[in-house]
């Protein structure tokens, strides 16, 4: 029997394989009790062209004094900050890969929050 985690990475190597068919930079996820981390990878090559987390000094204040990186309200404020350097690093256009998690709470919010800022998936 597959562990959680192992259901979860089985089920992200499905998603994988279909955006790589696509060939677009692709927006991926991964969120732990404590934080929210996104990256966009380019397709070919698969290097990060920009990144942002919870774990940053600036988010940290940002979302007050407790840092608390493992909620909605820190994860839209992770999706507006990876829409902006997405754009300025000139990707405008990438594919959703939210790696196994389910489209629901911080994976959702920080997609809407994405997608408000001006990223198109």
């Amino acid at each position: 029997m597959l562990t959680k985690k192992e259901q979860r990475l089985r089920r992200a190597r499905q998603t994988r394989i279909r955006i790589a068919q696509q060939g677009v930079a692709r927006l991926t996820v991964n969120r732990t009790n404590l934080h929210i981390y996104a990256a966009v990878i380019s397709s070919d090559g698969g290097k990060v062209l920009a990144s942002a987390s919870t774990v940053e000094a600036e988010v940290r204040t940002a979302l007050g004094g407790s840092g608390k990186g493992g909620n909605a309200a820190a994860a839209e404020v992770i999706g507006k900050r990876i829409a902006e350097r997405a754009k300025a690093a000139g990707v405008e256009k990438v594919a959703f890969d939210r790696a196994g998690f389910a489209y629901h709470g911080r994976v959702k919010a920080l997609a809407d929050a994405a997608r408000e800022a001006g990223l198109q998936f």
